[in-house]
């Protein structure tokens, strides 16, 4: 079993620990406890740390998280480790994830105990006044002062390593407020739930025809070009369909001829001749009336032609008579 404690100062992250470590007869790794026994092993890493710290400086993560590897190698953190005060960032969060990664471990839970400041506070106070009443030394940064800046640095730190291990669904949380009994029955609890799953991501809704035209490599039209080009579509489709039943109406005649054709084709064909005959009526009645008023013009043509003549002729013989007379 490999956890992680998280918790401000005074929270009873070491009480917890330790009995995380009698239960489950795994080791508990503090960074603090690892550094001094890196210097005092004079371990490369260590000795590193060692000057580091002799200059004043904050050791860096890769120095911590260097100890650390050197730590869970040995035969006693085989069975599993509680990491107390580390990690502190998400960037030691990353980094530890990459160390167990490379050596084919994971994390079995992060347990964060949150305890009210004030309270906390007033606990500090408490102890410290204990201490020194028994005439216990107390150290020089046991002081409710020195652990409100503290405090405010856990809280500035750890927020943004909470939502981390949160999004790997592994942090769990419960009151550290409570009696330690009860702390350390909640942590059972929280020890034997399963993990939750992480949620999946949300798919995407991908529109009809989007994957053909990623493949093509084209552009999705715009709603303006879509707009202009659907009436074309539109009559060019409806175009094609009354191509299509004409096509299928003529083939069903030509089958099984008129009477046996498919109800579409028939209809479509019936129509069909009932325009034609339509129109044919309507051409042999104009193409009548057009003979009709011909034949009547010729006829009264014909009329006025004959009465014509009649009358040149009763003219001619009207003279002849008129000349006659004079003659005599």
């Amino acid at each position: 079993m490999r956890l992680i404690l998280l918790g401000p100062p005074g929270a009873g992250k070491g009480t917890q620990a330790q009995r995380l470590v009698d239960k489950h007869g795994i080791v508990q790794l503090s960074t603090g406890d690892m550094l001094r026994a890196a210097v005092k092993a004079g371990t490369p890493v260590g000795l590193r740390a060692k000057d580091i710290m002799a200059r004043g400086e904050l050791v860096p993560d890769e120095v911590v998280v260097g100890i650390i590897e050197e730590r869970i190698d040995e035969p006693d953190a085989k069975k599993g480790f509680i990491l107390d005060g580390f990690p502190r960032t998400v960037a030691q969060a990353e980094a530890l994830e990459k160390l167990l990664a490379r050596k084919g471990l994971k994390l079995d839970g992060v347990i964060e105990l949150e305890v009210d400041d004030e309270i906390l506070l007033q606990r500090i106070e408490r102890r410290v006044a204990e201490m020194q009443a028994r005439g216990e030394p107390v150290r020089a940064d046991d002081n409710a002062e020195s652990l409100k800046k503290r405090l405010d640095a856990y809280h500035a730190q750890t927020a943004p390593l909470s939502h981390y291990y949160r999004r790997k669904a592994l942090h769990k949380a419960t009151d550290g407020m409570a009696a330690i009994d009860e702390v350390t029955e909640a942590i059972g609890t929280l020890l034997a739930a399963p993990a939750r799953k992480k949620k999946a991501p949300a798919r995407k809704r991908v529109t009809r025809g989007a994957p053909a035209r990623r493949a093509a490599g084209r552009k999705p039209p715009s709603r303006g070009t879509a707009a202009r080009g659907a009436p074309k579509r539109a009559s060019r489709t409806a175009a094609k369909t009354a191509s299509k039943a004409a096509s299928k109406a003529s083939r069903a005649g030509s089958k099984t001829g008129s009477k046996a054709a498919s109800k579409t084709g028939s209809k479509s064909v019936s129509k069909a001749k009932k325009a034609v005959k339509g129109r044919s009526k309507k051409a042999s009645t104009k193409s009548k009336a057009a003979k009709a008023a011909k034949s009547a013009g010729g006829r009264h043509k014909a009329v006025k032609s004959r009465t014509s003549s009649r009358n040149r002729a009763a003219k001619a013989r009207s003279g002849r008579g008129r000349r006659l007379t004079k003659r005599r």
